[in-house]
């Protein structure tokens, strides 16, 4: 049987400084199309750490002391188990791809975007409605995190299973995957952490609607 091609990948990131653009990776998921788990990687900052956003990111100093290795020595991990072939999932993936330095055509093939994939035209604002991995979870998979912390594993597995669902809906037909569309627009959306804490311990955390810190969006 032909290898799937699916590969879902995560990264949480700790703050380096103050505005919403200070971060630096601190863990790192690789999670195959089964949603099994391939890699769970840790990294220990180069850099002093503004904050670990643990009620975010469930990182902790002592976490990352404890089983993290260099960037470069975990990026090398990640490319030795990511096939060449591999078509790259998750929620808009490719801020993680960028985090990580991957190449499109080296080190993987494509990319499937989730939040892109589950994107619905809402007729009220007369524009394409996105909604958060979140959202999508506590809605098409009964998986509610009440605002709790999130995990690189967790949230690649997320992806896996929403794309998963994604590809199962638009098989069986139009009229199912119209019907989670429409459960989407028609659930109340929870206050998102960036928007419940505009700032923690200091950190901008990029709400565009409350950045006061100046970097760009």
């Amino acid at each position: 049987p032909l290898a799937d091609p699916y590969w879902a990948i995560d990264v949480e990131c700790v703050a380096t400084g103050y505005r919403h653009c200070d971060r630096t990776v601190a863990q790192i998921s690789l999670i195959r199309g089964d949603c099994s788990v391939a890699l769970d990687l840790y990294v220990r900052p180069s850099v002093p750490v503004a904050s670990y956003l643990t009620p975010l990111t469930s990182l902790t100093a002592e976490l990352l002391e404890a089983k993290g290795t260099t960037f470069e020595e975990a990026v090398a991990t990640l490319r030795s188990h990511l096939p060449r072939d591999a078509i790259i999932v998750g929620h808009s993936v490719h801020i993680d791809i960028a985090w990580l330095g991957l190449q499109q055509g080296v080190d993987f093939a494509g990319v499937a975007d989730v939040a892109g994939l589950w994107s619905v035209w809402n007729s009220r604002y007369q524009s394409w409605s996105l909604f958060g991995q979140e959202h999508m979870a506590k809605v098409l998979l009964c998986e509610d995190m009440k605002g709790g912390a999130h995990n690189a594993v967790g949230d690649a597995i997320k992806s896996m299973t929403l794309f998963r669902l994604y590809q199962d809906l638009s098989v069986r037909g139009g009229a199912y995957l119209q019907q989670a569309q429409q459960a989407l627009l028609d659930a109340p959306v929870s206050l998102s952490f960036a928007r419940r804490y505009p700032t923690f311990e200091g950190v901008c955390m990029g709400n565009r609607k409350t950045c006061r810190c100046g970097a760009p969006p």
